[in-house]
């Protein structure tokens, strides 16, 4: 089994720390049916994360078993996105720029 979504945004800050965020200034609410729900900010190079929905952006929500697929890399998040498995609701174009993230 890979890393679940806790696993994944509770060490999130400490991976994306020192990565090149390219000036990315956002917020993001994933919802992850199955798992839970964390809202990530990103600002001035740091990456925060909060359990629960604290508004953002956008909100990106899937299934447990999507999720840990793309966070994987068996599973591409743009043809997720295309056949309806994973849904992005506010600023997509927001959503579009977590590849410099993850």
């Amino acid at each position: 089994m890979g890393v679940t979504a806790r696993e994944f945004f509770e060490s999130l800050p400490g991976r994306a720390a020192g990565k090149d965020t390219g000036g990315l200034a956002a917020s993001y609410v994933f919802s992850i049916d199955g798992s839970g729900t964390w809202t990530v900010r990103i600002a001035n190079g740091e990456v925060t994360v909060t359990e629960g929905d604290a508004g953002g952006d956008c909100t990106i929500s899937t299934s447990e078993a999507v999720f840990e697929r793309i966070v994987a890399g068996k599973q591409n998040p743009l043809s997720a996105y295309v056949l309806g498995k994973l849904k992005v609701h506010g600023d997509v174009g927001a959503a579009m720029k977590l590849g410099k993230l993850f």
